[in-house]
C-alpha cells in the first residue's frame, strides 16, 4: 500500500466519522489551491481520495482489511515508563531520540507529525503537550511550516552529548533501526525494545555540566 490514509490525515485508526471530517476540512483550507501561501494540488487530491475512502463505511471497512496489520511496530510504552514518577523525562528524552534519528536518516525530511509520534511511544496526545512546550521552549525541537516537530542544531548537541551517560537515549541511538518514509508522513522504524522498564531521573542539572566537561575538554 502506498499511502496509509490514517497517517496522511494525522488521526487515529478508530477516529469517529466526526473526526475525520473535522480534519478533512481543515486541512482541505489548508491544501486547498486556491490558498496562496499553503496550497499543495497533489497533497489536496490525495486529502480528497483519503476522505473519499475514510467518510464511507463500507470503503473503510474494505480498507482497513488490506492494512498490514503486522508491519506496525510495537509502542516503546511496551518497554520504557511514561507513566510513572519519571515519565515526563522520558517521554522528552524518547521524543528527542525518535527526532534524531529521523533527522539523521532523512535530513531532506527530518519532520516527525504529532499522530506518529503518538503511534510510536504509545502514549495518548493528551500527555504529549508539556513535553512538546518545554523541548520548543529550550530550544531542542521546533515545529515546521506543516506543524510536524523538528530537531534543532541545539537538540542534536543535547542528544549527543548526553546519549553515553542516558540509558533510553543510549539504547535506542545504537540499536539498528532507523526511521523510513512510506507515505507524506515520516514514519519512524521501532527500535530494538529494552527489556525492562528505564527510568530516567529528570535532572536537567547533570546534563548542562556534561556540556561544560565537553567544552573544556576541547579546550573551548
Amino acid at each position: 500500500m502506498d499511502i496509509d490514509y490514517y497517517e496522511f490525515l494525522q488521526i487515529n485508526r478508530n477516529a469517529e466519522p466526526d473526526t475525520i471530517h473535522r480534519v478533512y476540512r481543515f486541512l482541505a483550507g489548508r491544501l486547498h489551491p486556491d490558498n496562496p501561501e499553503t496550497g499543495d494540488a497533489e497533497k489536496f487530491f490525495l486529502l480528497k481520495e483519503a476522505y473519499d475512502v475514510l467518510s464511507n463505511p463500507e470503503r473503510r471497512a474494505a480498507y482497513d482489511a488490506t492494512c498490514k496489520k503486522e508491519d506496525e511496530p510495537v509502542p516503546l510504552s511496551s518497554s520504557i515508563d511514561f507513566m510513572g514518577i519519571d515519565g515526563e523525562s522520558n517521554r522528552r528524552l524518547v521524543l528527542l531520540a525518535l527526532l534524531y534519528i529521523q533527522r539523521r536518516t532523512n535530513p531532506y525530511s527530518p519532520e516527525v507529525s504529532l499522530f506518529e509520534v503518538e503511534k510510536r511511544m504509545g502514549v495518548p496526545r493528551d500527555y504529549l503537550p508539556f513535553t512538546t512546550w518545554y523541548l520548543i521552549s529550550k530550544g531542542y525541537i521546533t515545529r515546521s511550516d506543516s506543524s510536524e516537530f523538528v530537531l534543532t542544531a541545539e537538540g542534536v548537541d543535547f542528544v549527543e552529548s548526553n546519549r553515553a551517560s542516558i540509558p533510553v537515549l543510549s539504547k535506542l541511538l545504537t540499536s539498528d533501526a532507523g526511521p523510513s518514509n512510506r507515505t507524506e508522513a515520516p514514519a519512524i522504524k521501532p527500535p530494538i525494545l529494552l527489556s525492562k522498564s528505564i527510568i530516567v531521573p529528570p535532572s536537567n542539572g547533570a546534563s548542562e555540566e556534561s556540556k561544560v566537561s565537553d567544552r573544556k575538554s576541547d579546550g573551548t
